[in-house]
């Protein structure tokens, strides 16, 4: 009997492949999907700053005597932003037991400072405190059914007129920073796959100009005028494309983007003043509701009954 080991026979191992110096600088030059937005509303709030000068500055007794007059005055929209990151860290921590990602407060922030106006500073806050807390308390299923800046933008407007106002500038006779944001939000949103939902919308609501027009007998050019301010870019590149806050389908998303347009053109031949940030409120939710309801509907595919 034999009782020599068997020889050992080396099997090649599988190729390595070699990292590439390029593959290593995309990946240490790139960035990540989550801060490409907040750079972006940073753009916009830089961008209508520079032409139009829109965060205002209030005075405060209370800071200058606490600072010895070196500082007097303050901007409602960075409250905004604190409050909104505050109760996002508050509600991450004790919902989820982790500490959240700020982007989206972040976001929020800036949209209630730049889209509301108020004398008084209790709106901001309040504003900020509604749209985050709406993302924990209203989910169905696990998703979200508003997006959180348009309710509580939606929210102050409607239930206090008479302390809160909307932003309403264009950039005038500047389009240089429509451009640059429009360009540099395109970019960023066919990055994340939500470039379509903006382009329905913006088209839809193009063509419905001319309609507007004929009933109205405005020009033509002053019912396209809106789409060229910075409450709309927020509205068209932020507000509508929301992840977690629209349909899952592409082809839903843009029929929905076609609806909120079409919506909006009823409100604002009706002379409701905040028409876009109202159409969002009631088209968004609902047509979630309506694709919640189809998809528990359906059954998966291929299922088989569980044996007993």
């Amino acid at each position: 009997m034999n009782d020599k080991p068997a020889p050992v026979v080396d099997t090649p191992s599988a190729p390595v492949a070699p990292v590439v110096p390029e593959q290593k600088k995309r990946r240490r030059f790139s960035i990540d999907n989550r801060f490409l937005a907040p750079i972006l509303i940073t753009c916009i709030l830089v961008g209508a700053l520079f032409s139009h000068g829109i965060l205002e500055l209030h005075y405060s007794p209370l800071l200058a005597k606490t600072t010895g007059g070196l500082i007097t005055n303050y901007s409602p929209t960075f409250v905004a932003i604190l409050a909104a990151i505050l109760i996002e860290l508050v509600l991450g921590r004790l919902v989820t037991g982790k500490w959240p990602l700020l982007a989206s407060a972040y976001i929020t922030g800036i949209s209630v400072g730049i889209l509301i106006r108020s004398p008084e500073l209790w709106p901001y806050i309040v504003c900020s405190l509604v749209s985050i807390v709406s993302k924990y308390a209203i989910r169905l299923r696990g998703r979200h059914l508003w997006n959180p800046s348009n309710l509580g933008v939606s929210a102050m407007l409607f239930l206090a007129p008479t302390s809160v106002a909307a932003l309403s500038v264009q950039w005038s006779n500047e389009l240089w920073p429509m451009f640059i944001i429009w360009a540099l939000g395109a970019l960023i949103l066919y990055r994340i796959g939500r470039l379509h939902i903006s382009l329905t919308y913006a088209v839809a609501f193009v063509l419905l100009a001319p309609l507007r027009h004929a009933i109205t007998g405005d020009s033509w050019l002053t019912e396209l005028g809106p789409i060229t301010g910075p409450p709309y870019q927020l509205y068209i590149l932020f507000m509508i494309t929301d992840p977690k806050t629209t349909t899952k389908r592409k082809w839903s998303q843009c029929a929905v983007a076609v609806l909120i347009a079409v919506v909006e053109t009823i409100w604002r031949l009706n002379e409701v003043v905040h028409a876009p940030y109202y159409a969002l409120f009631v088209v968004g939710p609902v047509t979630n509701l309506i694709e919640i309801w189809y998809d528990s509907r359906k059954k998966p595919a291929g299922a088989k009954p569980a044996a007993a």
